[in-house]
């Protein structure tokens, strides 16, 4: 993977005439985690899916590997693309196992051979995500910190280069957005992963990722280290509230707090 795998340039988006997305300029590498932060409505989710290509820009320009995103063909793109939306599709009657070899469909599409490499890459999703003993399960009878576990785990069977999540963490409790951004981290330093993940809680944000990006009005209004984003008067210019920071007593990170 090159150092820079993705870069946006000047990208708009309107809905009707509702100009969601002003001006993106931005690049993201490998092995990086990177938190999408900013109020309802400040547009991570429309990043989010431009990336994915999921809907197409307005204006702008986007690269893949640096070839224009326009001339990858749809499971070339989804070899290096693997995205998860915030409300997943239903797994009706589906397995852990069945889920998680949906994955290598963009490697041999609807008539191809599942071969003996499709199934280590979906055993070694499954041993990596912790899920070996739910394989048989199905995915609708699991916890929510589980189901997360399981879209994740189709994500790397998919082998792809790049995840993108947006929202992971936002029906789980304390415990399992832990469990589930630390597994993301870890993976985008072990395998190189460009990750790139929407968040609510910028605390959590601050603690699980790499780089910090702040929409505000549909402009990056901030981007940096959590050290450069959690601060009062940058927090204050993203969430337009006054938000306190203090020094985590024990990993000494900064922590925000309403005032």
């Amino acid at each position: 993977m090159s150092a820079q795998f993705l870069s946006l340039s000047n990208i708009q988006f309107s809905a009707g005439k509702k100009h969601i997305l002003h001006g993106i300029d931005l690049s993201l590498e490998g092995g990086h985690v990177y938190g999408l932060v900013g109020q309802n409505g400040s547009g991570k989710s429309t990043l989010l899916k431009i990336i994915a290509r999921q809907v197409e820009p307005t204006s702008g320009t986007i690269t893949l590997q640096g070839r224009a995103v326009a001339d990858w063909g749809g499971r070339a793109f989804a070899r290096e693309i693997a995205y998860m939306p915030q409300f997943t599709p239903a797994t009706d009657g589906m397995t852990v196992r069945e889920l998680v070899a949906l994955g290598r469909f963009p490697w041999h599409g609807t008539l191809g051979r599942f071969t003996q490499k499709d199934r280590d890459l979906v055993d070694d999703a499954i041993n990596r995500t912790d899920l070996v003993k739910f394989s048989d399960s199905l995915v609708a009878n699991m916890s929510g910190g589980e189901r997360q576990r399981a879209w994740i785990a189709m994500m790397l069977a998919q082998n792809a280069s790049c995840l993108l999540l947006d929202e992971p963490t936002s029906a789980l409790d304390l415990a399992h957005q832990a469990g589930v951004l630390s597994l993301l981290r870890e993976l985008s330093h072990e395998r190189g992963l460009t990750i790139v993940v929407v968040l609510h809680d910028i605390n959590l944000a601050a603690r699980y990722c790499d780089e910090i990006v702040a929409l505000n009005d549909g402009r990056i209004s901030a981007r940096g280290t959590p050290a450069d984003i959690v601060q009062s008067d940058v927090l204050k210019s993203v969430f337009g509230v006054e938000m306190g920071v203090f020094p985590h007593p024990v990993s000494h990170e900064p922590v925000s707090y309403l005032v």
